[in-house]
């Protein structure tokens, strides 16, 4: 099972209302500064909100649908985020 399976079934359990109470800090794929999307959690190098991914994966995006509606987001940052998302929600 790669990344992008595992992470489906935490989506399904309401990961998007939970993305918030992770500590992104800690995950060198996003970045955060009050220049940017008034201080929202994005992916590196980009203006995307992390919670872009989370809001379209729920409505039913897949992950190759994300990475081509949204440029500059890497299809690698987004498996690590939601790896990430995946391991913190786990512990």
């Amino acid at each position: 099972m790669d990344a992008g399976t595992q992470v489906y079934y935490v989506r399904k359990s309401n990961l998007r209302e939970n993305y918030q109470m992770l500590d992104w800090n800690q995950c060198p794929q996003v970045e955060k500064s009050p220049d940017k999307v008034s201080g929202a959690w994005v992916f590196e190098g980009t203006r995307v909100p992390v919670k872009a991914l989370f809001e379209n994966l729920e409505d039913g995006a897949t992950i190759d649908q994300f990475v081509e509606w949204f440029p500059g987001v890497q299809r690698d940052q987004v498996l690590a985020v939601l790896e990430f998302a995946n391991q913190s929600l786990a512990s």
